[in-house]
């Protein structure tokens, strides 16, 4: 049975749980959100696919998940990766996976938003400055992690990899310049040349061109 993905492209939190299906190899299709014309606060969506009012959601049969980082265990309980050989690994990916749902992308995501996907006389000047000196602070924590390193934890791509580069792939500004942090950026390239990986435009529907 193939799982279904409710996701859009534009979402980094979709992207991490896109990602560990596709390079998983479980049979997997996306279904498109339309959350910038409103689908997810539409009361059927509420009713029908996720009472919280967010993407992405998985369905495997009669099994219904929402959170990308419950999605990505899914995918590691079902298939045996990306969640660490020892037990030791497995909680420093936990680890890392909740890390990056509150100091990276939460921050990432939000400043993003704010600074493309509003009207440019409603982004707020002082929260984005905010945001960014955060961000600025978990990039550090992120690269310095990263030297000598190939993967976050262990020697293979885990849960943590494909958690905490969830935003990191996208052109659109939000204060992340690759350049800037070598290490992310080699890890960056790394984890792209995975078999199966693809960016996130190319992963799941949904582009801020079909908006233009």
């Amino acid at each position: 049975m193939t799982i279904k993905l409710y996701c859009f492209g534009e979402s980094g939190n979709s992207y991490k749980a896109a990602l560990a299906l596709q390079l998983s190899g479980l049979a997997w299709e996306p279904v498109y959100v339309d959350f910038f014309n409103g689908e997810t606060r539409a009361p059927e969506y509420r009713q029908t696919v996720n009472t919280l009012g967010e993407a992405p959601v998985m369905v495997d049969g009669d099994l219904r998940l929402s959170q990308s980082g419950v999605i990505q265990q899914y995918v590691t309980d079902k298939t045996g990766k990306f969640g660490g050989t020892t037990e030791a690994e497995r909680y420093e990916v936990l680890r890392w996976v909740l890390w990056d749902n509150h100091k990276l992308s939460s921050m990432a995501g939000m400043t993003r938003f704010l600074m493309n996907f509003l009207p440019e006389d409603k982004r707020p000047t002082e929260v984005i400055g905010f945001n960014q000196a955060r961000l600025k602070a978990a990039y550090q924590l992120l690269n310095s992690h990263l030297e000598g390193r190939d993967w976050i934890v262990g020697t293979g791509v885990t849960n943590a990899d494909l958690s905490c580069c969830g935003y990191l792939y996208y052109p659109e500004p939000f204060g992340f310049d690759r350049a800037e942090w070598p290490h992310i950026d080699a890890w960056l390239t790394r984890l792209s040349e995975q078999p199966g990986w693809k960016h996130p435009y190319d992963l799941m529907p949904g582009n801020p061109s079909d908006r233009a």
